[in-house]
């Protein structure tokens, strides 16, 4: 398929009455591609929030039109968001420790390719902190700089073990054993529903290219 089909197909998948954070629909993406405005028609279906209707399809369609773009950095963000439709959307506040008191040097990226440990409340059998590894992407900034704050979107490894937190629980990051950042969950959506049947057998997220380092 080229690109209009894909983004068409993208279109054909928003519920009806359904509106971006723009405040646009299905019918503004079948204009712009009227327009030949592809990458338009791409944008606004990726200003979309939640997880709620948005299937494994759909974020497959916007990948594979990404993809004949030459839109790199968006084919990693919406493997991203396939990811979140199958495990579910964690939101947080995350502030990092300042280098003068042991934390990170190096700004935090908004890539997803961090993927440091987590303290989330789970413990060993024999009583020691159980660490679980999540990626960060940051929100509406290119980073977090060195000792700053900024909110960030998680993707755990194992995504079970994070199942039990809410919105206000806190959590600490860390980067080996010390403590480099101190995060506070702001939203829980859990998964897309066809998915999730799909995937309750697995425990642990298959990490896809874009989130190497």
């Amino acid at each position: 398929m080229d690109v209009p089909d894909l983004l068409r197909r993208a279109a054909d998948l928003i519920p009806a009455h359904t509106r971006s954070d723009a405040g646009l629909g299905a019918d503004d993406v079948r204009d712009y591609l009227a327009q030949d405005e592809w990458e338009v028609a791409l944008a606004v279906l990726d200003d979309f929030d939640g997880v709620q209707w948005q299937t494994v399809r759909y974020w497959d369609l916007l990948i594979a039109a990404a993809r004949q773009l030459w839109l790199e950095n968006d084919v990693a963000w919406f493997h991203w968001r396939r990811s979140e439709t199958l495990h579910g959307l964690i939101r947080a506040d995350l502030r990092l420790v300042p280098p003068e008191e042991g934390g990170r040097r190096l700004p935090v990226p908004n890539d997803g390719k961090l993927r440091p440990l987590w303290s989330i409340g789970r413990t060993t059998a024999e009583g020691h902190d159980d660490l679980s590894v999540a990626a960060i992407r940051v929100e509406s900034a290119p980073e977090i700089p060195p000792g700053g704050s900024g909110r960030i979107r998680l993707l755990p490894l194992t995504p079970l073990h994070w199942r039990h937190l809410g919105p206000g629980d806190v959590i600490t990051m860390h980067e080996g054993r010390p403590v480099r950042g101190t995060a506070t969950i702001t939203q829980i959506q859990p998964p897309h529903f066809n998915a999730g049947q799909r995937q309750q057998s697995t425990g642990r997220i298959r990490w896809t290219p874009p989130f190497s380092s």
